[in-house]
């Protein structure tokens, strides 16, 4: 994010969380063809579990470590140093970094916003694929279980790291019987050398967390920081903004998606006004469940859609020079939304119901009705 011309606003802004905003809204990369890499993990997979270290006492006696073939990772460290010190972690990460870019269509794919979760398994008959892309400094995680293949993707920004893991896990854990063979593997993929170090920061935030759990975590896949980093001209970008997985096959490439509905501007909305991290499938129905939503009008819109493109980008953007082209075009186009949405409870959300949607016989999104009240 640039200094920023209006310090006022900014600051009023940044207490809505607007100013943590580590993504562009939804818009899209466009790629080629290529699906290659590493996967997540395949069903059946088992991994040594390891006791709690001998140093560990009362309550910190039943976290236990995130590990990497087996041993446990030393924190903190950096992304960098972690792969060095374990080479098939820098191998996958330079698979996965050579890939090139698969475009991704809507026909059973779930497609993931920043702040939202959707965990699903192989038995889903609408859902195939999660998927997510845009992450500037922005992490996506995947947690995978490999005995019965649940799958969780997110996509973090960093506003409450402790609160997002922990919601990863006992997404997971409300799939997985522990007591079936097998583990619980991670892939953390996502932002690049930014100046302000946020990247590093939520690299750190996420090891640490997932290190502090209470079930043995196996770290598969990092791709993070300056592992995801090209320079060009003396400024950073990410290597790779989106990624999916498939969740029958477990495996993981670069996607971008060109379809992000159902529901695109009003889910950013959410994320603007500083909405939390939220699960938004429920794989038991096959449901999308959207809302209801509330947020308060947004301040100072019209002054916000009078601003020039370089203003927008320095105020509400942490990684002005590595947002892609159509990051300016969707925050006019949410800010819009909210405009015309300033209290959405009664106008989109009627009797404070949920949207519902499932997928038809062609695998798009279709609402089906109401949910009920929350």
């Amino acid at each position: 994010m640039g200094p920023g011309a209006l310090p006022p606003l900014v600051g009023f802004l940044s207490l809505l969380g607007l100013l943590r905003l580590r993504t562009p809204l939804p818009g899209g990369t466009r790629g080629g063809a290529g699906r290659t890499g590493p996967r997540a993990g395949a069903a059946g997979d088992s991994g040594p579990g390891r006791p709690p270290p001998p140093w560990a006492c009362g309550a910190a006696a039943s976290a236990m470590p995130l590990l990497v073939e087996g041993r446990r990772v030393r924190l903190p460290q950096s992304a960098g140093d972690l792969v060095r010190a374990h080479p098939p972690l820098e191998e996958r990460a330079r698979l996965l970094r050579g890939q090139s870019v698969q475009q991704v269509g809507p026909q059973g794919l779930l497609y993931v916003q920043q702040r939202e979760l959707a965990v699903t398994s192989p038995k889903d008959g609408s859902v195939c694929i999660l998927g997510s892309d845009d992450a500037t400094t922005c992490h996506i995680v995947v947690l995978r279980h490999t005995g019965n293949g649940a799958t969780c993707l997110t996509h973090c920004d960093g506003t409450d790291t402790k609160a997002e893991v922990s919601l990863i896990m006992s997404s997971i854990k409300s799939f997985s019987d522990h007591t079936q063979r097998g583990r619980l593997e991670v892939h953390l993929v996502g932002g690049f050398s930014d100046d302000r170090q946020l990247s590093q920061k939520l690299t750190h935030q996420l090891l640490s967390e997932f290190d502090r759990q209470e079930d043995d975590i196996h770290l598969v896949t990092l791709c993070v920081t300056e592992l995801n980093d090209r320079e060009e001209n003396e400024n950073h970008f990410p290597i790779i903004y989106g990624i999916a997985v498939n969740v029958k096959t477990a495996e993981i490439y670069r996607a971008s998606f060109p379809d992000r509905g159902p529901e695109e501007e009003l889910r950013a909305a959410r994320v603007l006004t500083g909405g939390p991290m939220i699960s938004i499938y429920d794989a038991k129905t096959e449901q999308l469940r959207i809302g209801p939503y509330s947020w308060m009008p947004f301040p100072h819109v019209d002054f916000w859609l009078q601003q020039d493109d370089k203003q927008i980008l320095e105020n509400l953007s942490t990684s002005p020079l590595a947002e892609p082209p159509h990051f300016v075009e969707h925050i006019r186009s949410t800010l819009m939304f909210l405009k015309k949405y300033p209290s959405p409870t009664n106008t989109l959300f009627p009797g404070n119901k949920a949207l519902l949607y499932k997928k038809n016989e062609d695998g798009l999104w279709k609402e089906i009705s109401s949910g009920g009240e929350t």
